[in-house]
């Protein structure tokens, strides 16, 4: 929208109110049922900071405290309505979706995390996206395979 059609001070806070959209992965959105809760949360959230911004007298200071939120409020709701809610593993003799696997690599790091859903992602909380390269690497396989990974040999140590 052009900025002589607004009540905007400049183009500079126009901008500032058009943020663009969050990407939305190609992939399955695959989650958790911690995940699905985390995501719900999320998404009450936003929405009520957007809420909260739309409180603000001033146009120009609202567009800029709501943009962010309602962007969020977007991609989260989008989320939610394409989230697959996949029940944890109940054998543990495959990596799966879900599973907690824990690996050996060549240079005697040992390492621990559970595969879930891209938007519950966080390795340094100790859980990676089933799309991300390890766990690709890692589903189907057993206690005791080796998988190479950049020039790298990984033993998986257990599965839970």
């Amino acid at each position: 929208m052009s900025v002589a059609f607004t009540k905007e001070d400049s183009a500079e806070t126009a901008s500032e109110t058009l943020l663009p959209d969050r990407p939305i992965s190609p992939h399955r959105n695959l989650v958790t049922a911690a995940g699905m809760k985390a995501l719900d949360a999320q998404l009450k959230q936003a929405q009520e900071v957007y809420e909260i911004s739309q409180r603000i007298e001033d146009v120009n200071e609202r567009r800029r405290q709501s943009a962010a939120p309602l962007r969020d409020v977007r991609y989260l709701t989008a989320r939610v309505r394409t989230a697959q809610v996949v029940p944890d593993p109940t054998a543990f003799d495959t990596v799966g979706f879900g599973s907690t696997v824990t690996f050996s690599r060549d240079d005697g790091r040992v390492q621990t995390y559970r595969i879930v859903g891209e938007d519950e992602a966080d390795p340094k909380k100790g859980t990676i996206s089933f799309v991300s390269p390890i766990a690709r690497l890692l589903m189907g396989k057993s206690v005791g395979d080796v998988i190479e990974m950049s020039g790298q040999e990984i033993q998986i140590v257990s599965i839970s």
